[in-house]
């Protein structure tokens, strides 16, 4: 609790922030480390292969992105990572290296771990959709992950000019049966994610005047989102750092994909 209360009041005050930030979720491998000096930020990417390659590449991608910025390991204020929901592996490998570095990090002139930011990966892609689009405080989107198997992850948030808020549970199932909050009008609702092209003929009738944004959960997202997350209190310890799991079933019986190939998808 002190180390979260040290960390808030230097992003506050001290306008010096350390940052490391990664998204597995997806077949899309999002890596960034960002370094904040006088309030002024600069940032070292990187956009590669997901999957099975973001395992072999995670690790020695932070390490040339952290020597790009100049700074080591131990100076990192906290590790951020998308926690979720998405593709199993990815989730997996993202949480294990997040807690590796953050525990990694102890001993020498640091006395304590590394925070972790979980962060919810459709809050990524609703993210990115507002800063491609420009949208301002109090806009809805609705935001759809591929989950695979003729399914579809999908939860509403709204941006309250900081900070996004889910107005609802995450939810998994099949396009068609995607609705919005009470309150929301599709004339005002952002569509956001990587569904359209496979699903975008199965969304609701409702949904078919939204506007619709391609987009993958992605570091630039996170490091946009981490300051105020974390200064939020939102950092937890790398023990707590957890994966987010929406699906407990993850391949699908011989009968299902018999039927799979004879309805279509």
């Amino acid at each position: 609790r002190r180390r979260r209360r040290r960390l808030r009041q230097g992003v506050s005050e001290s306008g010096r922030m350390r940052l490391l930030d990664f998204d597995t979720s997806t077949d899309r491998l999002s890596v960034a480390a960002a370094r904040c000096d006088a309030g002024v930020w600069q940032s070292w990417t990187h956009e590669g292969a997901g999957g099975a390659a973001a395992s072999r590449d995670l690790l020695p991608v932070i390490q040339r992105l952290l020597a790009q910025g100049s700074f080591k390991l131990a100076e990192l204020d906290a590790i951020a990572f998308g926690c979720g929901p998405g593709a199993f592996t990815g989730l997996r490998t993202a949480c294990a290296v997040a807690q590796g570095l953050s525990f990694g990090a102890l001993g020498g002139p640091r006395r304590s771990e590394i925070p972790v930011l979980p962060v919810d990966t459709l809050m990524l892609l609703a993210e990115e959709a507002r800063h491609r689009l420009g949208l301002d405080a109090g806009a809805c989107v609705l935001s759809m992950l591929d989950a695979r198997m003729d399914e579809i992850y999908s939860a509403p948030y709204r941006f309250d000019g900081r900070l996004w808020q889910r107005m609802a549970p995450h939810a998994l199932g099949g396009p068609e049966h995607l609705l919005l909050p009470a309150a929301w009008e599709p004339d005002s609702t952002v569509l956001a994610g990587n569904v359209f092209d496979g699903f975008g003929s199965r969304l609701p009738a409702p949904l078919s005047t939204a506007r619709q944004q391609t987009v993958l959960p992605s570091a630039a997202a996170l490091l946009r989102l981490a300051p105020a997350m974390i200064d939020a209190g939102l950092a937890v310890g790398a023990a707590q750092a957890q994966p987010l799991y929406i699906r407990d079933k993850v391949a699908q019986t011989e009968a299902e994909r018999a039927a799979a190939r004879t309805h279509g998808p």
